[in-house]
């Protein structure tokens, strides 16, 4: 016979009742130490391989141990998968898995060694045992605590340690995976590296960022706690808290209120919960909830528990979400334990759970027998008050920990069976077959024990459901798989999800408000990242999302808006006549030229009168044409700039305005020439002299001329837009391209008007009834004014208001000049005729 012994620990929770309400045959808590060392507490179920087919009773030999209801979860899923496989024609044939029953409760370590030697002392446990010469294997279950499965590999005789193989149940730990020292250890369970990358991403989708975290402080938990950090940093996720809770319990005591204040302080609604639920951290948990502590609870699959009418106490929080290996659903387990009658079978562990459950009454002398038990008794009411009716993760483990030792012995059998050799393996050569098992378990999730170790646990994600009357179940609220496409790896069910309050929106859990559009993050130091203020963003920058660090600035063509959440395009504006100011210039552009139109008619239909005589007719010709150009001027800078307008704009201007000021020193010239240089009565050299102002003319023209061609060459005017002057407006402007080219064209204008201002200043007083030199001088007065007050206001304006001012100042010093040099001559050339007549100018002097 190949004998098998699976020894099961559970947690250590005893379940302690009265001695006086228990019938003598249920007294199996009594717990002690002796010189031999520490006291073991658990479940021992020692499984053989029989060569006879085993019926249905499978609980002939089951063990009484110091189970609790809350734990009644793993001999029975033992119990279940025994089953299943004695059921199965294909593994085993002709063999079943039964358990034999070992007398007493605890035991320390020399108990254990003794018991599990082979020899004559394990004859006494196992009657029927025939060695055959060769040593057996042990095989041992243990968990779900790793402590419990690492304790064997220290405590072991060294003699037996190549005789025992070891499956653990629990979850993975990385000290367990030493092959050095724990040479035949399997982990069932996959590792859970991918378990904080997982909550993060669950944190993330929520919108958290300011978390509290509670961790048993051990290696397990500073590893977590590591991990935990690394993706949090990564993520922009703060930790609120940290409480590193003593695994001693006198520790934990002397430092329970600094914990509770730490956690009942702290802002974050979310708190990470990780450790074994039969430690300190447990106690610290129930004591909040005890307190009426509202927070979201994440947490592990050892934590996922749902509780009845009860036991109500997790049914207080703000809510659970835990993280459970995913695995498929073995169905039959639930039919399994409905169908399960203890007063069918002579189990004395059933018959404990009988009379703890059902009310049986156990007679003195029979522990085995029940009787007077209530109608109907089945486990299933027991399940429904205790545990879930579906299979933990670590029930999992050790569904598959049975069918993995099942198929590796079926294997050996096979191969011996075919090498012709009868008798069994040791567990070396069972050891070779086992790490090397894979197979697919009946539900149909592959097993392979070679990359068992490599694997990573994928996630279902249950929430604890709030119902009326204080019931509360688990519900699937979504899953997580590092294997499923980046960024996809978690899925959320949205319409299942549901808070203890009765609201489907998460409660927030965040530092400091977030940011929305129209604001960004502002960070001080020495606080944590996810500890900020609120600022708006600078003019003409946008967020249009939460939380951003750095506004964007709008494109050239755009503005944001008022809310500064977006960027809006920009109005294209220029000057143009449908503006109300546009339409005011170009009128008035448009009536002096109309007038300077009538004041030349006046002039000529007036040529033969001495004032007009007098005063050169032609070169007043010249300047009223001259002036009505210059009044026609600004409607080049108003409408649509385009190319040709830009270049028409700054020529024209600087051509016509050097001919009439040209003009007017060829007047004042003239007139200081008539009474200086030209003695009476000469007169051809009168005549000679006087075409000398022509010349004047067309010099100072040409001058300029040269000027403007070589503005054109070097930089000429061109489009130009200004985004900047105006909120919200691109404003269409022509650019002077070389600015120095411009002020020549303007210092031009000003020497040439400041040299006409001296000669006529010099002329004012010579005698003449029809000396006009007077007028020059206060015309070029006027314009050297209205130019120099032109320069500091064209440079402190932008846009479409430097268009403006440029216009305003050409027709200012246009209407200047025409209003100071010919409206006294039109003033008396229409209404004192008698002023403009030699012969009555004379009779007037005669008289």
């Amino acid at each position: 016979m190949f004998t098998l012994i699976f020894l099961f620990f559970l947690l250590n929770i005893p379940l302690l009742v009265a001695s006086f309400i228990h019938p003598r045959c249920f007294w199996r808590m009594k717990q002690k130490k002796d010189k031999d060392g520490d006291l073991l507490t658990g479940c021992i179920f020692f499984l053989r391989v029989v060569k006879e087919h085993v019926e249905k009773d499978i609980f002939n030999y089951i063990l009484n141990t110091q189970t609790s209801p809350e734990n009644i979860q793993f001999p029975l899923a033992l119990t279940f998968s025994m089953d299943e496989v004695n059921r199965n024609p294909d593994l085993l044939p002709n063999m079943s898995l039964v358990f034999e029953l070992l007398e007493g409760g605890s035991m320390n370590m020399s108990e254990l060694n003794r018991i599990t030697h082979f020899g004559e002392e394990i004859q006494d446990y196992y009657p029927n045992y025939e060695c055959k010469g060769e040593p057996g294997c042990i095989v041992l279950l243990t968990g779900p605590d790793y402590e419990t499965s690492a304790i064997f590999g220290t405590y072991l005789d060294p003699g037996l340690s190549k005789q025992v193989l070891q499956l653990t149940y629990g979850p993975f730990h990385t000290i367990l995976s030493d092959h050095e020292k724990f040479s035949y250890l399997y982990q069932m369970a996959p590792k859970d590296t991918a378990l904080s990358l997982a909550m993060v991403s669950l944190i993330l989708h929520f919108n958290w960022n300011w978390i509290g975290v509670a961790i048993s402080d051990n290696d397990q938990g500073t590893q977590f706690l590591s991990h935990l950090r690394t993706e949090m940093q990564k993520n922009t996720v703060c930790f609120s808290f940290v409480c590193m809770i003593p695994t001693k319990f006198l520790t934990y005591m002397s430092r329970a209120d600094v914990y509770y204040n730490q956690i009942i302080t702290s802002s974050a609604n979310v708190v990470i919960i990780y450790g074994d639920i039969d430690s300190t951290l447990a106690v610290s948990f129930k004591m909040w909830e005890s307190l009426g502590l509202h927070r979201i609870f994440l947490t592990t699959s050892q934590w996922d528990v749902t509780t009845s009418k009860r036991d109500s106490t997790i049914g207080s929080s703000h809510g659970i979400l835990a993280f459970t290996h995913h695995h498929p659903e073995i169905s039959g387990f639930k039919t399994f334990v409905q169908t399960l009658n203890p007063l069918k079978y002579t189990d004395e562990y059933l018959a404990r759970l009988g009379w703890m459950n059902f009310n049986c009454e156990v007679p003195a002398s029979k522990c085995k027998t029940l009787k007077n038990c209530s109608s109907n008794a089945s486990l299933q009411f027991l399940m429904g008050q205790t545990i879930d009716m579906a299979f933990s993760d670590d029930s999992y483990d050790m569904y598959n920990a049975v069918y993995t030792v099942v198929h590796a012995i079926h294997e050996m059998l096979l191969q011996q069976v075919y090498n012709g050799n009868e008798h069994y393996g040791n567990c070396l050569k069972l050891h070779s077959f086992l790490r090397k098992t894979h197979f697919t378990n009946p539900v149909g999730e592959k097993v392979n024990m070679i990359q068992r170790e490599n694997l990573q646990a994928e996630y279902d994600i249950f929430q604890i459901w709030n119902f009326p009357n204080g019931f509360e179940v688990k519900v699937k609220i979504g899953e997580y798989s590092p294997y499923f496409p980046h960024g996809q790896e978690l899925h959320l069910y949205e319409d299942v999800i549901e808070w203890a309050t009765g609201s489907r929106q998460m409660p927030p859990s965040v530092c400091s408000a977030d940011c929305g559009p129209g604001f960004r993050k502002f960070m001080q130091k020495g606080i944590s990242a996810c500890c900020f203020d609120c600022i708006p963003c600078p003019e003409n920058e946008v967020s249009n999302e939460t939380n951003v660090e750095k506004c964007v600035r709008c494109p050239e063509d755009q503005y944001g808006n008022r809310e500064q959440n977006q960027c809006l395009p920009k109005s294209v504006v220029f000057l143009t006549y449908e503006d109300p100011l546009g339409k005011t210039l170009a009128s008035i552009a448009l009536c002096f030229s109309a007038f300077t139109v009538l004041v030349l008619v006046v002039f000529v239909k007036h040529h033969d009168t001495p004032l007009v005589k007098a005063n050169n007719q032609n070169l007043s010709y010249i300047l009223l044409i001259s002036l009505m150009f210059c009044f026609l001027c600004p409607l080049l800078f108003i409408g649509h700039p385009s190319s040709a307008t830009c270049i028409l704009q700054q020529i024209t201007f600087g051509v016509v305005f050097t001919v009439a000021i040209s003009t007017v020193l060829a007047k004042t010239v003239t007139v200081l020439l008539a009474f200086i240089v030209i003695a009476p009565g000469r007169r051809m050299r009168f005549f000679m002299i006087s075409r000398a102002p022509n010349y004047i003319i067309a010099i100072c023209t040409l001058i300029q001329i040269i000027v403007c061609a070589v503005w054109l060459l070097v930089s000429p005017p061109s489009i130009d837009t200004d985004a900047h002057s105006e909120y919200g407006q691109i404003i269409i402007v022509c650019n002077k391209g070389s600015v120095t080219a411009f002020y020549c064209v303007l210092g031009y204008h000003g020497f040439l008007a400041f040299t006409s201002f001296i000669v006529a200043f010099l002329a004012r007083n010579l005698p003449d009834k029809f000396n006009e030199a007077k007028l020059l001088t206060f015309s070029m007065l006027l314009f050297c004014s209205v130019w120099i007050t032109f320069l500091p206001v064209y440079h402190s304006t932008k846009g479409k208001v430097m268009v403006v001012v440029e216009v305003f100042s050409i027709l200012s010093s246009s209407a200047g000049l025409l209003g100071c040099i010919f409206i006294p001559k039109c003033y008396i050339i229409l209404f004192r005729p008698e002023r403009n007549s030699l012969q009555k100018l004379r009779e007037k002097t005669s008289s």
